[in-house]
């Protein structure tokens, strides 16, 4: 199963030093690791998807996680050495790597970039303590600073990942904290409002989320501070200074092939039948033992409709600044278009289809009323 183009490549590192109560990712605590059984893993796994996306080649990697931090340099390198022997990397790949910034972890920054990872993406959160806390962050402000201030020594491509939304913050509280981010931020930043998902500490002790009212001021604060200092908005949640965007996320989000490796890592391979979905077992001892077994920790793999591929890719898609192209655009129900163009929460231009910024402020229920 192949499809021309570029392919990206997804290492789900599932390991943290705490579970933050407001994360519902796919991360564990562990005290004791093999690493060098998980290094070997994670390498086979590559290896089974190599099989059937003979010719590729890849144009990005990411290590998400967990916290891929926590990896030991060797792991990280062993793993992109494996995507150049078995597929070789585009000229000017990105290779990203989340990171936390503890001590401990940013003093690897420098072994990873040798590694031949070119892009950082530093889990700040907030640059106040007392946020910090609630938000069950184990580094500090000032740890925060020193590994944003080593990033930027090592690394020309590195960003940072704010929360807000908080309880009780106020617009006027979050343009300063954006304020204070932006004397030390890179050409990336990522913001992201605070959502109390189902199975979190913060769900079962009750914290609340923004409503409305503060959530648009909140948002729209955003928009405006970032802007005013020259960072696009080129996603709901993310922003770069020109030419910085995330090129493994746009891949992604524009529909394009990626495999995914590790517990929980998720894929999309197109071939002739369609664009199969793929997911990987979730629980890190189970995957482990299966890819030890047969080579792969798939959990499940299924075609996707050409109606779910078309609403996935519409789901990310409107997500973006540039939004749709024309090819995709013009399968979407003119009657249902209509009515969100008009009332200014769309936008056609040249046969693309993108969301207004009134769209982009209630852009679920802009979905809802385009897919269902």
């Amino acid at each position: 199963m192949t499809q021309g183009g570029p392919l990206a490549v997804y290492v789900h590192w599932p390991f943290c030093v705490a579970k933050c109560p407001y994360c519902d990712f796919n991360s564990h605590v562990a005290e004791a690791l093999d690493e060098g059984r998980w290094r070997t893993a994670l390498v086979r796994e590559l290896e089974h998807f190599a099989v059937e996306t003979e010719g590729r080649r890849v144009g990005s990697v990411f290590f998400g996680g967990g916290t891929p931090s926590l990896m030991q340099p060797e792991t990280v390198a062993a793993v992109i050495e494996a995507v150049e022997r078995l597929w070789g990397l585009e000229e000017g790949a990105e290779i990203t790597l989340e990171a936390n910034p503890t001590t401990a972890e940013s003093g690897r920054f420098q072994a990873f970039h040798e590694a031949k990872v070119n892009r950082l993406s530093i889990g700040v959160q907030s640059l106040d303590d007392g946020a910090l806390g609630f938000l069950g962050r184990v580094h500090s402000a000032a740890e925060a600073r020193e590994a944003v201030s080593m990033a930027a020594r090592i690394f020309q491509n590195h960003s940072l990942d704010l929360i807000y939304g908080l309880p009780g913050q106020t617009p006027g509280d979050w343009r300063a904290a954006l304020e204070e981010a932006l004397v030390i931020a890179g050409p990336h930043l990522s913001a992201y409002q605070l959502t109390v998902e189902p199975g979190t500490p913060f769900h079962r002790d009750g914290v609340a989320e923004a409503e409305e009212e503060r959530a648009v001021a909140l948002y729209e604060a955003t928009q405006e501070v970032l802007e005013a200092a020259g960072y696009v908005g080129y996603e709901v949640s993310n922003h770069a200074r020109p030419g910085f965007d995330c090129r493994h996320n746009l891949h992604v989000w524009r529909g394009s092939d990626y495999a995914g490796v590790g517990p929980g890592a998720h894929g999309r391979l197109t071939g002739g039948g369609g664009t199969d979905a793929l997911h990987q077992i979730r629980d890190p001892a189970r995957w482990l033992a299966a890819v030890e077994q047969a080579g792969h920790g798939s959990a499940g793999r299924r075609t996707l409709t050409e109606t779910e591929r078309r609403e996935e890719r519409v789901l990310l898609g409107l997500r973006l600044a540039e939004g749709l192209p024309p090819e995709l655009a013009g399968l979407l129900p003119q009657a249902r278009l209509t009515p969100l163009i008009d009332e200014g929460y769309l936008l056609e231009d040249k046969g693309r289809l993108r969301a207004t910024e009134r769209g982009r402020l209630c852009l679920n229920a802009v979905l809802s009323a385009l897919l269902t």
